[in-house]
């Protein structure tokens, strides 16, 4: 089993910045990515960033591309999202996800394996 554990979110003015994490363990070498999505109130769960676990690609969603970074420690096994830049249509549950099973990067909540448990982020004006 795989399991993820996030940390991070919280309250931020429009203009801030917040770090989120997504820490791994169990049989992390069967994950092939490691994706944030986020899910605002009464819309649909959408895409944000990825990154192969093995360290590498990355993508984004255009709607946070110059502003969001992910990234990832090897020695924590330990995937980062630095938030910048935040407004107010950043406000959601912001989930940690992983993939197994195909190399290439997943971008829709059905090619998740696992979802980690979801941690609020609310940008303020």
């Amino acid at each position: 089993q795989v399991q993820l554990v996030e940390s991070g979110g919280g309250l931020v003015q429009a203009g801030g910045s917040l770090r989120l994490s997504c820490a791994a363990s169990g049989r992390t070498f069967i994950v092939t990515n490691i994706a944030w999505f986020r899910q605002a109130p009464g819309k649909e769960r959408e895409f944000v960033a990825v990154i192969s676990w093995r360290g590498g690609p990355t993508d984004y969603a255009d709607s946070v591309k110059g502003r969001f970074t992910i990234s990832r420690d090897n020695s924590k096994n330990t995937v980062y999202l630095q938030m910048n830049n935040l407004n107010l249509e950043d406000t959601a549950v912001y989930y940690c996800a992983a993939r197994w099973g195909y190399s290439d990067p997943p971008r829709r909540p059905d090619d998740i394996n696992l979802w980690g448990q979801g941690t609020q982020v609310t940008v303020s004006s």
